[in-house]
């Protein structure tokens, strides 16, 4: 079994209801974590991206040459990466589509998830998936709490997840944990803006938020 786990299964345990197995943010995951990928890349020094050369997708990034990576979905966002310099925001979504069952599986295979089947009305099977073990989530909460409650400084995982939390809209789900307050948005939004991949993360989700208000406006003022 693969030892470390990626931030982006981190960010998926975060995210999501150990009870219902509901993720937050749910309607623009795919941002989040092809955000969480591309920091990931990042941190390991295999993309690169300059601030000064940015276009309508956001800042381009570029592949960093070296040996492929051991990790399939890692391997898999650094080939794309490879394929042509794009825009960080296209990238969000081609790496993060589909990728919300994979990171699931890999969890389950870890045995932090558990899949269950159900029935809905006592006819209807769905396959639910929950959480089993939660030691390693607890350890996560305790140090983002550490972070953005104690004050403390954090690795640049830890610094990586709060910063894609915030970016996402989701950090306010941890409020059992992690209570709410304009000092714990302010010290992860610094983080979130030291994260190129989570500023674009935050991006890509307030104009998809727009774009629905938008949508949502026309349609009351059409039936109006």
């Amino acid at each position: 079994m693969r030892d470390e786990t990626l931030i982006v299964e981190d960010l998926t345990l975060l995210m999501m209801d150990d009870k219902s197995g509901a993720i937050a943010g749910e309607g623009t995951l795919y941002y989040t974590l092809g955000g969480a990928v591309l920091v990931e890349l990042g941190l390991g020094g295999h993309v690169t991206v300059d601030e000064n050369d940015s276009g309508l997708n956001g800042v381009k990034v570029r592949s960093v040459e070296g040996d492929p990576l051991p990790d399939p979905v890692l391997r898999a966002a650094q080939d794309k990466v490879a394929e042509r310099v794009r825009g960080v925001q296209t990238l969000l979504i081609q790496i993060g589509t589909g990728l919300r069952e994979t990171v699931l599986d890999r969890l389950v295979e870890r045995g932090m998830l558990r899949r269950e089947s159900r029935k809905t009305l006592g006819v209807f099977r769905s396959t639910a998936t929950t959480a089993a073990d939660t030691s390693h989530k607890k350890a996560l909460v305790a140090r983002v709490r550490a972070v953005l409650i104690d004050g403390e400084e954090p690795d640049d995982r830890t610094a990586a997840l709060i910063g894609l939390l915030l970016a996402s809209g989701t950090l306010p789900s941890l409020y059992r944990s992690v209570p709410w307050s304009g000092e714990v948005y302010k010290r992860a939004k610094a983080l979130e803006r030291e994260s190129w991949a989570a500023a674009a993360v935050n991006t890509a989700v307030l104009r998809t938020m727009a774009a629905v208000s938008a949508g949502t406006a026309v349609a009351v003022t059409s039936v109006s």
